[in-house]
């Protein structure tokens, strides 16, 4: 039995699973008053940040008419799961404040397949916005139209992404279920015996399905684009994208760094669990919180990214706020 929301950096004691949860079972105020202190406001700053920068991107691409572009479709959906994510936030500082899970079972399903919705949701959406941008050059290339890359499209894309995480991530809601640890309650994996099997079965499946082949598929991309791009350079006097596309093509790959700078340390440490004994030392804790803040933190950056690098979406907030005056 293993608590549900954590990186994976530490080892409790021989043949047991490393603690994956948010960290309620095994930290309290007395042995770290630092952690269960700051915690708490790190995830509070996360999502006040997070549902305002959301909330803004949501309202501006559903209410100004010129922002209703396919790229924006998947912005929009990106902003739809790192809502909910901020959404749930709450209930997560307050099951750390606790050192326990009051909210039931059914609570405890719900929060933990929105979190596995936020881990995979985001790197698959950025995996479908890569191949858009790798059709858009290509059809630029080679000078034709694309029919078929409407509005109405992306929504069905956008369905069918939601509907194949929600395959993905079913596992980790099956397992979800609350388990008294210590005396506590506590909103956990249960897996079947062997336990240790199961565990590494789950961690070597997220990273996999969650890290390993969409950031594989989005390398081959950008590199086949590239190759591209060189090509008609030189056998071409014709430019390889207008301004526009330009614009569109570095903003998807700066919101593609970003999510892998915040989420490459969380598989990272899945690796080092699954290979390494580590003693749980205050360091290695510290280390572990910092990693959980570091992914959670990605929801809250992404409104950044579009107001800085998108002229059209700052314009068209404004634009709404001064209708709103």
């Amino acid at each position: 039995m293993r608590s549900a929301k954590h990186p994976d950096l530490h080892v409790q004691e021989a043949n047991c699973p490393p603690d994956e949860g948010n960290g309620t079972n095994f930290m309290g105020p007395g042995p770290y008053p630092d952690f269960y202190i700051a915690v708490p406001i790190i995830y509070s700053v996360i999502c006040a940040v997070g549902l305002t920068g959301n909330t803004a991107v949501i309202y501006v691409i559903l209410r100004a008419p010129k922002m209703k572009t396919v790229t924006n479709m998947f912005i929009l959906n990106l902003a739809i799961a790192d809502e909910l994510f901020t959404l749930v936030l709450p209930i997560n500082v307050a099951d750390y404040l606790l050192l326990q899970w009051p909210f039931g079972e059914l609570m405890c399903k719900l929060i933990i397949s929105i979190d596995q919705y936020n881990t995979f949701s985001s790197i698959y959406f950025l995996t479908v916005m890569s191949i858009d941008r790798y059709l858009v050059v290509l059809a630029t290339v080679r000078s034709k139209k694309m029919s078929y890359r409407t509005y109405r499209a992306a929504k069905i894309v956008s369905i069918c992404v939601w509907l194949f995480v929600t395959i993905i991530i079913s596992p980790f809601t099956v397992f979800s279920k609350i388990d008294s640890e210590q005396g506590r309650l506590q909103c956990v994996y249960v897996f079947p015996h062997p336990e240790i099997l199961w565990w590494k079965a789950s961690r070597i499946y997220t990273l996999l399905m969650g890290f390993a082949i969409p950031v594989s598929t989005i390398c081959i991309l950008y590199t086949m684009m590239l190759l591209r791009l060189r090509n008609l350079r030189l056998n071409s006097n014709a430019k390889a994208l207008d301004k526009a596309k330009r614009k569109v093509t570095l903003m998807v790959l700066v919101i593609l760094g970003v999510c892998l700078f915040c989420w490459t340390p969380y598989h990272l440490s899945t690796i080092v669990a699954l290979t390494t004994e580590i003693q749980q030392t205050t360091l290695i804790i510290g280390i572990s919180y910092f990693i959980t803040s570091l992914s959670y933190a990605n929801s809250c950056l992404n409104p950044f990214l579009y107001a800085f690098l998108d002229d059209s979406f700052r314009k068209s907030f404004r634009k709404l706020l001064d209708c709103r005056a």
